[in-house]
């Protein structure tokens, strides 16, 4: 069993900077996938961008050019670096993985964006 805890979120304004963090146990970190989700206050969850095991990254339209995924596996641990942030940025932010067929969050965290 793959257990998540995210951390780092907060309230900022408009333009400024957060680094959210995603600490994984229970499984071969150097194996999985990690995704960042969000969901704002209304709507439906969203993928916001991965990262595959060998590093490659890919990110929603809305967030390309201002969101950055990185990992360290030897710490076991998923980063999400968000620049430029914007009030529509405004969610919780949760971290997923999956293994054997099997789908793991974290408990989530809270990002807010002032405008």
């Amino acid at each position: 069993q793959v257990q998540l805890v995210e951390s780092g979120g907060g309230l900022v304004q408009a333009g400024g900077s957060l680094r959210l963090s995603c600490a994984a146990s229970g499984a071969p970190f150097s194996d999985l996938t990690m995704t960042w989700y969000r969901q704002a206050p209304g709507k439906q969850r969203e993928l916001v961008g991965y990262i595959t095991s060998g590093g490659t990254t890919d990110y929603i339209d809305s967030v390309k050019g201002r969101f950055s995924i990185s990992r360290d596996n030897a710490k076991s641990t998923v980063r999400l670096q968000m620049d430029n942030l914007k009030p529509e940025d405004t969610a919780v932010y949760y971290c997923n993985t999956n293994r054997r067929s099997y789908n793991y969050w974290g408990q989530g965290t809270q990002v807010t964006v002032s405008a």
